[in-house]
């Protein structure tokens, strides 16, 4: 079975898939431009995704000329030189804008430091809230519960609405549109980082069957530190920590930039590491209650005092959620390179501001206001040039592995058989995280197998296509991102190979990647990104 009734038919000029930061402020930008805009959200809008999860930093600077100069020179030689300083200049204006508004429309509560509105963070959960309630007041219809499946494109390929499925209905929608933003979040490959398990790189997918690329994809093995009995994962807490092997000698190299190379490796050869926050002053430890208040709440019930205690950690995997591959910006605007189809926050590559470094909590967070932001507009821009017709145009449905199978249908039992692959090949350290080609190829292999086994056999319908298109999204990430791994044969900010640990003057490009059943990577030229009229 590969399809289900559809009895809710709807339309819009802008579609939204995701209500996170990049989709609130995108369906906010487009229904301010005049568009009838849709948003669509695998969870509930306001509470799912890490954002919501949870308290973040924001890259909020002054528009002083030395203080925006500093900020963007502080990253890129991490990010390898691969970032662009017009779009970081852009992301800074953009951001420095939409905090403010946050602060005036939204009345969102900055807490007060020396006098002035301290706006470089917000508590994820009360900045969604928030969202939620803007983009409602302006007009912007809400579908919870309701993960897109597929998108749907017209005769000439032009991306031309999405179908889905509603979960507390069991039931099917289809959405004629003008322009589709997909803000679907990273990928975290079901890792339990907290709030990403909704992150399954859905939009990456859906963007990829209908002709578009991706870059940076090679700077995906982010891991963040958490404590063994949590899922919480706020690694610059841990920059005030001392690290200990299990035996209590000191984790030497544990604290330092590149520590966590460390703390994976003494895991692997004895399975623990302990810490203990004890850099911290008194005035920082009060200021870091304040600031991550969810990171303390499974401390304080276990009787444990982080600032004096040793307390086991993990490394959790959180992918492109927090690394910067994504889909491949092709406009000012956050076009794809496919008509009709535009991109924003973790689903799109954040390269552009963060080179081959993780954009972290703050860059990300900016990234995702002002590419919401610029899409919103752009989709909404796209939208009202088609003209009378719009929703009458004949749409066919994009979707393929674990929707449509190629061979004999063989049910929704291949999808978690894929999921099991991913957590195989992609979630150990010494594959994706210490990388070298002799374990990256035999995975890959393993991950190409799944994905053949999915495009073939796998087809579902309603609630179980929800699982196979997830597990079709991680394996096509996996494999975006191994194929790219291998191609950089260098080490250049995240993406660091074990057999190449320098840096190649050579290799001073992006990767850009592409395809389903057969991928392919190709080195970007600089400044191929157009700039919108």
């Amino acid at each position: 079975m590969t399809s289900e009734p559809v009895p809710l038919d709807l339309t819009a000029d802008v579609v939204v898939a995701g209500g996170g930061p990049a989709g609130t402020w995108a369906a906010l930008a487009a229904a301010e431009a005049g568009a009838d805009v849709l948003l669509l959200d695998k969870g509930y809008c306001g509470t799912s995704g890490p954002t919501a999860s949870g308290g973040t930093g924001v890259w909020y600077v002054d528009p002083e000329p030395a203080a925006r100069e500093k900020a963007m020179a502080s990253r890129e030689g991490l990010g390898g030189y691969l970032a662009d300083r017009r779009w970081m200049a852009r992301v800074l204006d953009q951001t420095y804008e939409n905090m403010n508004r946050l602060a005036t429309e939204a009345r969102y509560p900055f807490p007060v430091v020396d006098g002035e509105l301290y706006k470089r963070g917000v508590q994820g959960p009360e900045y969604m809230r928030r969202m939620r309630s803007w983009v409602k007041r302006a007009g912007v219809r809400i579908l919870d519960h309701s993960p897109v499946l597929e998108l749907l494109v017209d005769n000439a390929g032009t991306v031309a609405g999405v179908r889905g499925h509603r979960r507390q209905h069991d039931t099917g929608y289809r959405v004629r549109a003008g322009a589709v933003v997909l803000a679907t979040g990273g990928c975290a490959f079901l890792s339990k980082a907290l709030g990403c398990d909704v992150d399954t790189g859905d939009g990456a997918l859906y963007a990829a069957e209908v002709g578009a690329e991706m870059s940076g994809m090679e700077f995906s093995n982010a891991y963040g530190i958490a404590p063994t009995f949590t899922s919480v994962t706020k690694t610059a807490y841990y920059g005030f920590a001392t690290f200990f092997r299990g035996d209590g000698t000191p984790l030497e190299g544990a604290g330092s930039q590149g520590g966590r190379s460390v703390i994976a490796r003494e895991l692997l050869r004895a399975g623990t590491v302990l810490c203990t926050l004890d850099q911290a002053t008194p005035e920082q430890r009060q200021q870091m209650r304040l600031g991550q208040p969810n990171f303390f709440l499974t401390f304080d019930r276990l009787g444990i005092d982080p600032f004096t205690d040793r307390f086991p950690v993990t490394l959790l995997l959180e992918g492109t959620v927090r690394g910067t591959g994504g889909i491949r910006i092709a406009a000012d605007d956050c076009a794809t390179s496919v008509p009709g189809l535009f991109a924003a926050g973790d689903a799109a590559t954040r390269e552009l501001i963060c080179g081959g470094f993780t954009g972290g909590g703050s860059h990300n967070s900016a990234w995702a206001m002002s590419s919401g932001t610029w899409a919103g507009r752009g989709a909404a821009q796209f939208a009202s040039g088609l003209g009378a017709g719009t929703h009458r145009r004949r749409l066919t449905a994009a979707g393929g592995a674990g929707l449509r199978p190629t061979g004999t249908p063989r049910g929704a039992g291949w999808g978690e058989e894929a999921i099991l692959v991913v957590r195989e090949q992609v979630h150990p350290y010494d594959k994706n995280y210490l990388r070298h080609g002799d374990r990256l190829r035999p995975a890959l292999a393993e991950l190409d197998a799944a994905w053949s086994a999915l495009r073939t056999g796998s087809g579902a319908a309603g609630a179980a296509a929800v699982r196979t298109r997830q597990a079709a999204a991680m394996v096509a990430h996996a494999r975006w991102m191994y194929h790219s791994a291998l191609a950089r044969t260098e080490s250049r900010g995240m993406a660091r190979r074990q057999e190449f640990p320098g840096l190649d003057p050579a290799q001073h490009h992006r990767l850009t990647v592409g395809g389903l059943d057969e991928i392919w990577v190709r080195p970007e030229a600089r400044e191929t990104v157009a700039v919108a009229s």
